[in-house]
C-alpha cells in the first residue's frame, strides 16, 4: 500500500500545491478527466469513505447471519396437536358413531364424541410422547407433513361418511326397538359440539400441565429436581382430583341436583290430592302429615286405587287398599339414633293402624332414588287380590337415582333392610295360619335395595313368599351372584339358574317365564330384564373390559352392529341411561304392563287364570297409553 493510500483527508490538505501545467490543471482550472484525490465538501463524506463504511456494515451483517437464520428459520410448533393424538382422537371418535343399547339423539351423539375423542387425544399423546423418548429414529420433515396433509385431506370426509352411516344404524337399532325409523341427525351439529367439546377439554387439560410445570419449577429452586418432579406431580394431581370431587361434582352438580330434587319433592303432583282413606298414609288418622310424604310419597298414597274402581274392573266386591309411605324424614316423635330403624319402627306402627297385617297379601315395596315407586308394579296386585293387600315402602333419598347411585347407595340397602327386618318380625309374631303372604318388590335401584336386604337368593326364598324385580342394576349383589353361577350355556341377558327351579328371568315374559319347561317350585322370584337396558349392564368394568352380555348370542332387540371399544363403550352406556326412557316397553329400562305377568308367575290369588292375567294386562297397558 502505498503513501497516498494511507493519507487521511487532513494530511492531503496541509501538502504543498504543485504547480499547474497543461496536463496538471490546478485546482482553480480543474480538467475533465480530473482524477486526483477529492477534497471534502460540505456534502459529507466521498465516495470511498461511504464504500468502506458500507463494507464495514455487510462484515457486521454477515457475522449475525447465522444467529438471524435460526431466529428467522420454522421451529418445530410445541403447541401444534401431535399427529399421533390426532389420529387417536379420530379414531375414538369415529368409534362413538357405533350404536350402543338404545337410540340416542343426535345432541347427545356430538357429547360423546367429543369426550370419546379427548380420551383418545389423551392416549394418543401419551403413546407420542413415549415413542419420542424411546426410540432415536424419526420420520424425515417432509414425510410428516405429507402424513399431516394427508390427515386433514381425508379425515373431514370420512367424518361426515360415518355420521351418516350412524344415522342409518339408528334408525335400524329404532325399528327393532319398536319406534318409528324417522330420526334427525344433524351431520353438521354433531361434528361441531364434539370439536367444541373435544377443544375445550383439551383447554383444560393443557391448562392443569401448564400449572404442573411452572408448579415443579418453583420447587426446583428449593428441592433437587427428581424431588421436585414427584411433589409437583402429586400436588398437581391431588389438586385436580380434590377440584372435581369437592367443587365441580360436590358444589356444583351435586348441590345443584339437591335443591332442584329438594324443591320438587315440596311439591305435588297435578291432580293429586289428599287421600280420603284412612288405609292410607297421609289420610285420616295417618302418623304420618300429608305435608310430610314428600312429591313421591304424596303420588303413592294419593293415587290409590279405590274399592269402587276395583269393583269395576273385577265384577266382585272389594277392599280399599293400603298403602304405607314413610319420608326420608320421620317426625321427631320417632326419630332417634338410628334413622332407619325409627323408619322401620314407625312403618309397623303405621301398618297396625291400618290393619295391613290382616290383609292377604303384605308387600315390602324398594324405592328408587327420588323414593318413586312404580304404580304399574303396585296397581296389578291390589287388582289382583281385590284390594285385600298392602303395601308398605320407605324413603331414603329424595336425589335422582343417578346421584344416590353415587352418595346414597348404601342407604337404599340399609332402609330396606331395616324395614324388612322389622316387617318380618312383626309378622313372626303372629300365629303361622294368620300371616299374609310377604312379597317384596323393586324396580331399578330399589332392586338393588331389595337385593341388598337379603344374604343371597336362598336367603330371599326363606325369609319371603316371593320376589318381583325389575331392571337390577349391574351391581346389585343377588343378580351379579345369579349371573356369575348360572347354569351353562344360558346367555348372561336371560340367566337361567338352578333349572329354574325357583328364580327366572324374562323379558318378554308371557314366553321367558315359560322357560325352561321343568317344573318350577314355591316361593319363586322373577326378575324382568331387558338386554338392552342400559341401567342393567352399566359398570365401570366397560372402560377397559368386554361385556358378556356382547357375547353370542345377542339379546333379541339389541343390533348386531353393536360393539366394544376400550373407554368408548363405556360412555355410550352411559349415555344410553340417560335416554333409557325414551322407548318402547319391554325396551331399554321400561317394563310396562310386565309385571302383570310378573305377579301372577310368583303369587296368584286363588282361582287366577291366564285369561284374567291376559285381561288385566290390557287394562294396565290402555291405562298407561291415557297417560
Amino acid at each position: 500500500m502505498t503513501s497516498t493510500d494511507r493519507d487521511t483527508p487532513s494530511d492531503r490538505s496541509a501538502a504543498p500545491a504543485s504547480h499547474p501545467g497543461p496536463e496538471h490543471p490546478g485546482p482553480e482550472h480543474p480538467g475533465p478527466e480530473h482524477s486526483g484525490p477529492e477534497l471534502p465538501g460540505p456534502e459529507g463524506p466521498g465516495p470511498r469513505e461511504r464504500i468502506t463504511a458500507l463494507g464495514a456494515r455487510i462484515t457486521v451483517l454477515g457475522a449475525r447471519l447465522p444467529a438471524l437464520a435460526r431466529r428467522l428459520a420454522p421451529r418445530p410448533r410445541r403447541d401444534r396437536p401431535d399427529l399421533i393424538a390426532l389420529c387417536l382422537a379420530t379414531l375414538f371418535f369415529w368409534s362413538s358413531l357405533t350404536p350402543s343399547l338404545v337410540p340416542r339423539p343426535w345432541y347427545l351423539q356430538g357429547v360423546v364424541g367429543g369426550i370419546t375423542a379427548a380420551i383418545g387425544y389423551a392416549l394418543g399423546a401419551a403413546v407420542a410422547w413415549l415413542l419420542r423418548a424411546l426410540l432415536p429414529w424419526r420420520p424425515a420433515d417432509r414425510t410428516r407433513a405429507r402424513c399431516r396433509q394427508a390427515f386433514w385431506a381425508l379425515t373431514p370426509l370420512l367424518s361426515v361418511w360415518l355420521i351418516s352411516e350412524s344415522a342409518r344404524m339408528q334408525r335400524q337399532l329404532r325399528v327393532l326397538q319398536g319406534l318409528p325409523s324417522a330420526l334427525t341427525w344433524h351431520i353438521p351439529m354433531i361434528a361441531l359440539m364434539a370439536i367444541a367439546l373435544w377443544l375445550a377439554l383439551l383447554l383444560v387439560a393443557r391448562a392443569v400441565r401448564l400449572g404442573s410445570v411452572r408448579l415443579i419449577r418453583l420447587l426446583g429452586r428449593l428441592l433437587p429436581r427428581p424431588v421436585a418432579f414427584a411433589v409437583g406431580a402429586v400436588l398437581s394431581t391431588l389438586a385436580v382430583l380434590v377440584g372435581v370431587r369437592d367443587v365441580v361434582f360436590d358444589r356444583g352438580i351435586i348441590d345443584i341436583a339437591d335443591r332442584i330434587a329438594e324443591a320438587t319433592n315440596r311439591g305435588t303432583k297435578d291432580g293429586i290430592h289428599r287421600p280420603v282413606s284412612r288405609y292410607v298414609s297421609g289420610g285420616p288418622g295417618s302418623l304420618v302429615p300429608w305435608r310430610e310424604l314428600g312429591f313421591q310419597g304424596r303420588n303413592f298414597t294419593g293415587a290409590v286405587p279405590t274399592r269402587d274402581r276395583i269393583t269395576a274392573w273385577s265384577g266382585r266386591p272389594a277392599l280399599d287398599p293400603v298403602r304405607v309411605y314413610i319420608p326420608s324424614a320421620p317426625p321427631a316423635a320417632f326419630e332417634d339414633d338410628r334413622p332407619f330403624t325409627a323408619q322401620a319402627a314407625l312403618a309397623v306402627r303405621e301398618l297396625e293402624r291400618t290393619g295391613a297385617f290382616g290383609r292377604e297379601v303384605l308387600v315390602v315395596a324398594g324405592t328408587t332414588g327420588t323414593g318413586w315407586v312404580n304404580p304399574n308394579v303396585a296397581e296389578p296386585l291390589e287388582y289382583m287380590y281385590g284390594g285385600d293387600t298392602a303395601i308398605v315402602a320407605v324413603q331414603y333419598s329424595y336425589l335422582p337415582s343417578w346421584v344416590s347411585f353415587l352418595v346414597d347407595k348404601e342407604k337404599a340397602g340399609q332402609a330396606t333392610r331395616a324395614l324388612v327386618g322389622a316387617v318380618r318380625a312383626r309378622l313372626d309374631a303372629l300365629p303361622a295360619d294368620r300371616r299374609p303372604k310377604l312379597l317384596v318388590t323393586g324396580e331399578s335401584l330399589g332392586a338393588y335395595a331389595v337385593e341388598a336386604s337379603f344374604d343371597g337368593p336362598d336367603d330371599l326364598l326363606a325369609r319371603t313368599d316371593g320376589a318381583l324385580l325389575l331392571g337390577a342394576p349391574h351391581f346389585s349383589p343377588m343378580s351379579q351372584q345369579i349371573r356369575r353361577d348360572r347354569d351353562p350355556g344360558s346367555p348372561v341377558w336371560r340367566p337361567q339358574y338352578e333349572g329354574g327351579s325357583r328364580v327366572r328371568f324374562a323379558q318378554f315374559p308371557q314366553a321367558d317365564l315359560a322357560r325352561p319347561p321343568a317344573r318350577w317350585g314355591r316361593p319363586r322370584a322373577v326378575y324382568l330384564q331387558n338386554a338392552s337396558d342400559p341401567v342393567v349392564w352399566w359398570s365401570p368394568d366397560l372402560l377397559l373390559e368386554r361385556p358378556e352380555w356382547l357375547d353370542d348370542p345377542l339379546g333379541p332387540d339389541v343390533t348386531p352392529e353393536i360393539d366394544w371399544f376400550p373407554f368408548v363403550s363405556f360412555w355410550q352406556t352411559s349415555v344410553d341411561m340417560a335416554v333409557s326412557y325414551g322407548v318402547q316397553a319391554p325396551h331399554g329400562h321400561r317394563y310396562g304392563a310386565g309385571a302383570v305377568d310378573g305377579w301372577a308367575a310368583v303369587a296368584p290369588p286363588e282361582g287366577w287364570t291366564a285369561a284374567d292375567t291376559t285381561r288385566l294386562r290390557a287394562f294396565v297397558q290402555h291405562r298407561e297409553a291415557a297417560y
